[in-house]
């Protein structure tokens, strides 16, 4: 797999194209979780950090928590979903909110706080505010199907 270090000024993942660098063995298996995260859920930090633990890997579980997996996709998480790992607590990555709520609402991700309006995308943006995740919804735990129940 190939990453991007293609970041804005507060240090975030972007969405734009970037040249390919070489990655460390631990970002590459972090951007290889997200990468399998179905369109419409979210992993954690931590979750993402677990599965790494977990997975069975030549090298031996992975190192890192979710202050790590968090490091790797703001240095480059450009390249894959990145809005599809998360806070915990669902509040969207400060600073790319407008950027995330649109991913959220073309993938159909279960939030909380949002009106029909602003799910729509009719007025405002946010409708006055940013919602959050539905964690409990839209939460993946790495099996089953994509559906969001």
């Amino acid at each position: 797999m190939k990453g991007t270090g293609d970041t804005d000024s507060a240090g975030t993942a972007g969405d734009g194209p970037a040249a390919a660098v070489e990655l460390p063995d631990y970002a590459e298996r972090v951007l290889g979780v997200a990468e399998l995260i179905p369109p419409g859920r979210v992993m954690t930090y931590g979750d993402v950090a677990e599965w790494l633990k977990d997975e069975e890997h030549p090298q031996g579980p992975a190192p890192g928590g979710p202050r790590q997996v968090g490091r790797v996709m703001a240095l480059y998480g450009g390249a894959v979903p990145w809005w599809r790992v998360v806070r915990a607590d669902g509040v969207l990555l400060p600073g790319s909110e407008l950027r995330a709520l649109a991913h959220y609402r073309d993938e159909g991700t279960p939030l909380r706080g949002a009106s029909e309006a602003s799910m729509r995308g009719g007025g405002r943006a946010t409708g006055g505010h940013v919602p959050r995740i539905d964690m409990r919804r839209a939460r993946w735990d790495g099996g089953g199907g994509p559906d969001v129940p």
